[in-house]
């Protein structure tokens, strides 16, 4: 739940915020929990919309663009799989700028397609799933995904088109 909300966030600070505020919204809860949903993709769902719910009020659309990229590239604790792993400190720098770039270009999309995006991609949830988070249908889910990797695709392109797009988003 933490690594959903920091990876919409961007921030580790709102991260503990929306978690634990999902937390309680789901203790509150309890007693409308019906069982037609798995009981983790209640708590997702619950998570993901404090964590929107957050977005919104705060108008911190754009708060991944406006951070450093340390505090973001290590969402989830799994660095290596935004390309952090490199052995010599050249690769390091030019992995850490297409980091940056990659999570400046993610922060561009809108919210829906970002934490559409982030739960296939990052988190690795089936689509069947994701629908279920966000209450929309499975087909949405495939055409979000696929919406902002173009898109994505465009933007990177646009900004260094000699520079390939990190693997963790282009699978």
């Amino acid at each position: 739940m933490y690594a959903a909300a920091l990876h919409i966030l961007g921030s580790h600070s709102d991260a503990d915020d929306v978690t634990q505020e999902s937390f309680v919204r789901a203790y509150r809860g309890l007693a409308s929990f019906d069982g037609r949903a798995d009981f983790f993709t209640w708590l997702y769902r619950i998570t993901v919309n404090t964590a929107l719910n957050a977005l919104r009020s705060d108008k911190r659309g754009n708060a991944l663009h406006n951070r450093g990229h340390a505090e973001a590239s290590h969402v989830g604790g799994r660095p290596e799989a935004l390309g952090q792993s490199a052995q010599n400190p050249a690769q390091k720098v030019h992995q850490s700028a297409e980091v940056t770039r990659v999570l400046e270009a993610v922060a561009t999309l809108s919210a829906p397609l970002r934490v559409t995006l982030v739960l296939a991609t990052v988190e690795e949830l089936p689509h069947r799933q994701i629908a279920e988070i966000l209450d929309i249908p499975e087909g949405t889910v495939a055409w979000r995904v696929n919406e902002a990797r173009r898109l994505l695709k465009l933007k990177l392109a646009t900004a260094q088109p000699s520079t390939p797009i990190a693997p963790t988003l282009t699978k």
